[in-house]
């Protein structure tokens, strides 16, 4: 009797652990997320050190390799320092933009020494901006070439219009 009890339980264990390696199987399958599909990138704005333009093309030196965060006046978008070799960034995948110079308050005029680079799919979100309008920005400074600051932006924002007058 016990030899029948044995053999019967090692059935009924053989055929229900088959039972759930196949569902296991099939349920593995089902639950694999598409491999295309990516995880939501965190910004770490604590990374960056909120500066004043003004120091930074000041000291290029001391802020290279950098990670800044700048408020400021939108200038407009430009192709300077595009395709520069010492500072490559090519013109087919980013864009320049220019903020105004902070301490110039009775015309616009851009901070030229400052060259900030967004790629163009990013910069395409952000068409309607106008020369005045404040931004928000995030990135490295990843040359001095020149004597001049050359930012990677990684991230933009524009977080006021300017008042037209």
């Amino acid at each position: 009797m016990k030899k029948l009890l044995i053999t019967l339980a090692v059935i009924l264990l053989g055929i229900s652990g088959f039972s759930f390696a196949e569902n296991a199987v099939i349920e593995d399958d089902a639950a694999k997320p598409a491999m295309t599909e990516k995880k939501p990138e965190i910004f770490n704005y604590s990374a960056y050190m909120r500066v004043n333009p003004l120091d930074v093309v000041a000291r290029p030196s001391f802020y290279l390799k950098k990670n800044i965060n700048v408020i400021g006046k939108f200038d407009k978008f430009s192709t300077l320092g595009l395709d520069y070799e010492p500072a490559m960034k090519s013109s087919d995948k980013f864009i320049t933009f220019l903020i105004q110079r902070p301490d110039v308050a009775d015309h616009n005029l851009p901070l030229s020494e400052m060259k900030c680079f967004l790629p163009r799919e990013d910069a395409e979100k952000f068409i309607d901006l106008n020369s005045g309008d404040t931004v928000e920005f995030w990135g490295t400074v990843f040359s001095n070439a020149l004597g001049d600051v050359w930012v990677d932006v990684k991230k933009f924002n524009a977080t006021e219009k300017s008042v037209s007058k």
